[in-house]
């Protein structure tokens, strides 16, 4: 049995296949999705999506959404996502690196809230290079 996952961004379909099983980054916490998951509807995190198909697993790095699962169907509504093989893996180290330093950078309550976003998000990149959730 299978789950037909589809994870979309206002500009483009991500993913859209069968799946065996996934894992997604919530706001509460990681969950693991397998065939006839009970309904739910969920914020997503800025985070790692673990996609199993057969035996092999792909990572996608999500930026914040939300998700519905029900019916053995998965749709993920992101604002951005990228597969991990479509990042490249020099220029996400960079943009790590950059938003580390704009946080020690960060003055007052606004730029060290927007400096922590960027640099969520670089980790999350870099994150699904490597295969870590």
């Amino acid at each position: 049995m299978t789950l037909n996952l589809c994870v979309l961004t206002p500009n483009r379909i991500i993913w859209h296949s069968e799946v065996k099983e996934i894992i997604l980054s919530t706001n509460s916490g990681q969950i693991g999705v397998l065939p006839n998951h009970a309904p739910i509807a969920t914020a997503v995190d800025i985070g790692i999506l673990k996609i199993r198909l057969n035996d092999q697993w792909f990572s996608v790095a999500l930026m914040g959404g939300f998700a519905r699962i029900g019916n053995n169907e998965i749709t993920i509504l992101v604002y951005d996502a990228e597969k991990s093989s479509d990042i490249d893996p020099q220029e996400a180290q960079q943009t790590f690196e950059i938003a580390k330093a704009n946080l020690r950078k960060a003055e007052g309550k606004r730029q060290t809230i927007e400096a922590n976003l960027a640099l969520q998000r670089a980790k999350t990149r870099v994150a699904a290079i490597n295969g870590i959730s």
